[in-house]
């Protein structure tokens, strides 16, 4: 359930920050370079978690109505994989748009 809740608010946090960026910096995915880069690069990172906060969602609601066995927990483990990776995608992800291009680690 707290990721859950964590993924959403990170969801919603891109969607506020992208309202941000485009209506008060007019930055779009055709402006510039980093427009480009900036919107690939969390865009597609977003879709990733949105994909993830669903089977997530629906695992969770499966595990609280009782239909997982022991016969699906392989499944569930590739899901956790799953979500894992977007996790460690999203270190390089910060680390390069949020971090280098703002010259925090330049």
């Amino acid at each position: 359930g707290l990721t859950l809740l964590l993924g959403g608010i990170f969801l919603a946090g891109t969607a506020i920050e992208w309202k941000g960026l485009i209506e008060d910096h007019s930055l779009t995915i055709s402006t510039n370079l980093f427009g480009t880069t900036y919107y690939s690069l969390v865009g597609f990172h977003a879709a990733h978690v949105t994909a993830g906060v669903l089977v997530l969602g629906l695992l969770w609601t499966l595990s609280k109505l009782g239909h997982l066995k022991p016969s699906d927990a392989e499944r569930v483990e590739l899901v956790s994989w799953y979500w894992h990776f977007v996790d460690v995608v999203w270190v390089f992800v910060f680390t390069s748009v949020y971090l280098i291009s703002t010259g925090v680690l330049a």
